[in-house]
């Protein structure tokens, strides 16, 4: 795959271009047919994300680069109820998401965003502004990369 043109890259680009981590991951996927099949508009899938920037909302629980690999998941991979009558598809869905999750938390020892970040839980809603100092203290945008690129490997 080329590097330059992995979602994990645009993730990261989308990322520094000012998307949150859950943003990003997910709009990094959205010109792909399968995204767009499913009838949700890449506008849309920003704004239902912009709820999970921060570890939800900035509460510092589960790393919103996190959750956009699980929305991913369930875009191209997702269970209907209505015709998973013997729970098969669920199985295999949540199986995808606990490989992912297990597979990021063996590069970072977390998908916790305050342990990835060594903050406090819930702080202020206010976002801090991202200039140079902010990417040199956060591993944001590298989370979102690896995020989008187990998201890449395994919906393939």
């Amino acid at each position: 795959m080329n590097e330059e043109n992995s979602k994990a890259q645009k993730a990261k680009a989308l990322f520094k271009s000012g998307y949150n981590c859950c943003q990003a991951v997910v709009t990094a996927f959205a010109d792909e047919e399968w995204f767009k099949e499913t009838g949700l508009t890449a506008q849309t899938a920003v704004k239902i994300a912009s709820s999970f920037g921060g570890g939800m909302g900035r509460l510092r629980e589960v790393c919103g680069a996190v959750s956009g690999m699980f929305f991913i998941a369930g875009l191209k991979n997702g269970y209907e109820p209505e015709s998973d009558n013997d729970g098969i598809e669920k199985k295999n869905h949540y199986e995808l998401i606990q490989k992912m999750a297990k597979e990021f938390i063996e590069k970072n020892g977390s998908i916790v965003c305050k342990e990835l970040l060594g903050l406090p839980g819930a702080q202020s809603p206010t976002p801090e502004k991202r200039t140079h100092e902010y990417y040199k203290k956060r591993p944001c945008a590298d989370l979102v990369y690896m995020a989008a690129e187990i998201a890449e490997n395994n919906l393939d």
